[in-house]
C-alpha cells in the first residue's frame, strides 16, 4: 500500500523502485498525497539531466590547498620550494579566479622570470605551476577548468658539468670546520647521504653492532618515507661510536642545535632544517671554490665510479630508484671510456698518423 493515513497527524505516500525508496509526509487529504505520489514517480521514472556547474575558484585557495598536500605527503625541503615560489605567485595572481590566468599571462611571467634569473630557474618555475594547477583539474577534484600551462613549453638551458670538488678540496673544507660540524660532514661524505637525511638521523637508526645506519627519504613516488640502510666503513663507525659515548640521552637525535624561536619566542632544541651559510664561510676560509653539501654526493659517488664499484651498488647507496639518475652522479671518466679511446687509437693506426705527420712536414718546409 502506498498511500495510508497516520491518526492525527496526515496521509503520505511511501513506495520502492529498484531498491530505492521514497517517502513524504503529511499530506492534509488523500488526495494530495496520491498527487505528490504520482508527482514523485514521474521524477524518478524521467529524471531531468543535471546541468554541469561550471568549476572555478580563487587562486589562492588552490595554491593553500596545494600547500597543505605538498606538507602532508612531500619532503619538508619540497614545501619550503613551494612556499617560497607561491609567495611571488599570489603576489601577482592573488585575487584572480584560476579561470583567469591565462596561458599568455603564465607565459609573459615565466619569460620575465628567465630574463631575470634564468632559463633554469623559469623551468622550476614552469613544472610548480603545472603541477599546482594539474592538482586542481584532477578528475577527482575536478576545481578548475582547466591547466594553463599545458600549452607552454621549456625554456632552452645551457647544460653544464656538475662540478664536484676534488679530494683535497673537501679535506680543506672538512679542516676548516669545528669538530660538531667536522662530524656532520664527514657523515654526509661517507654515507652520500641527502642533507635532509642526514639531519634526520637518531640513535634508533644507528647500529654500531653490525655497523650500518639507515636513512629516510621522502624522494619516492607517493612521498611515502622510505628507509634504506648504509654500510659504515671505518671512519664512519669510529666517529659514530665516539658520538655515542658523549651524547646527550634526552636527545634522540645524532645532530641537532639550540636556537631563539622568534615565532613562539622562546629556546627551542631541535634537528638541524639547512645550514645554508655554513659552506659559504668554510670554503672561502679554506680558499676553494665554492661547493654545498650536496656536492658530496655526487664526490662520493664519483669516487666509487672511479674505483670500478658495480653503477648498481652506487644506485642503492645514493637511494636512487632509476639508473639513469645514478648515472647523472657519475663524473669521473671510467675505464671503459680509456679503453674505448685506446681502441680509435688502434683502428687510425700508426701508420697513417706517421703519413699524416710527414705531409704537414713537408708542407712547411716548401
Amino acid at each position: 500500500m502506498s498511500i495510508y493515513s497516520v491518526k492525527e497527524k496526515g496521509w503520505r505516500y511511501d513506495f520502492t523502485i529498484n531498491g530505492n525508496r521514497y517517502t513524504e509526509a503529511w499530506f492534509k487529504t488523500k488526495t494530495e498525497a496520491k498527487q505528490a505520489e504520482a508527482k514523485k514517480r514521474e521524477e524518478v521514472k524521467n529524471p531531468k539531466p543535471q546541468e554541469k556547474t561550471p568549476t572555478d575558484m580563487a587562486f589562492l585557495d588552490l595554491v593553500n590547498l596545494r600547500l597543505d598536500y605538498v606538507k602532508a605527503y612531500n619532503s619538508e625541503r619540497h614545501y619550503t620550494d613551494h612556499t617560497y615560489l607561491a609567495r611571488r605567485w599570489v603576489s601577482k595572481w592573488g585575487k584572480l579566479k584560476c579561470s583567469e590566468i591565462t596561458s599568455d599571462i603564465v607565459q609573459d611571467y615565466l619569460i620575465q622570470r628567465s630574463r631575470k634569473t634564468s632559463a633554469y630557474t623559469a623551468n622550476k618555475e614552469l613544472r610548480y605551476l603545472r603541477a599546482l594547477f594539474n592538482f586542481g583539474v584532477h578528475p577527482k577534484r575536478g576545481w578548475i577548468p582547466r591547466n594553463p600551462t599545458n600549452v607552454i613549453t621549456f625554456f632552452p638551458v645551457e647544460k653544464k658539468v656538475k662540478y664536484v670538488p676534488p679530494k683535497e678540496n673537501v679535506l680543506k673544507v672538512i679542516q676548516q670546520a669545528n669538530p660538531d660540524t667536522q662530524d656532520y660532514l664527514w657523515t654526509i661524505a661517507l654515507t652520500m647521504g641527502r642533507m635532509s637525511e642526514v639531519n634526520r638521523l637518531k640513535w634508533d637508526d644507528v647500529d654500531l653492532k653490525n655497523r650500518f645506519i639507515i636513512l629516510y627519504t621522502r624522494k619516492k613516488k607517493g612521498g611515502h618515507l622510505t628507509p634504506r640502510k648504509i654500510p659504515m666503513p671505518d671512519r664512519l663507525f669510529k666517529l659514530l661510536q665516539s658520538r655515542y659515548a658523549n651524547r646527550d640521552k634526552d636527545k634522540p637525535w645524532i645532530f641537532w642545535h639550540r636556537y631563539w624561536d622568534r615565532k613562539k619566542q622562546e629556546w627551542i632544541e631541535a634537528p638541524f632544517k639547512d645550514r645554508k651559510k655554513i659552506m659559504t664561510t668554510l670554503c672561502r676560509n679554506a680558499g676553494v671554490r665554492y661547493f654545498r653539501y650536496h656536492a658530496l654526493r655526487h664526490f662520493g659517488a664519483s669516487l666509487l665510479d672511479s674505483a670500478n664499484v658495480p653503477i648498481g651498488s652506487i644506485q642503492r647507496i645514493l637511494g636512487h630508484e632509476n639508473r639513469t639518475t645514478t648515472e647523472i652522479y657519475l663524473h669521473s671518466i671510467g675505464n671503459s671510456e680509456l679503453e674505448a679511446m685506446k681502441v680509435l687509437d688502434l683502428e687510425i693506426g700508426e701508420k697513417s698518423l706517421t703519413q699524416s705527420l710527414t705531409r704537414n712536414k713537408k708542407g712547411l718546409t716548401t
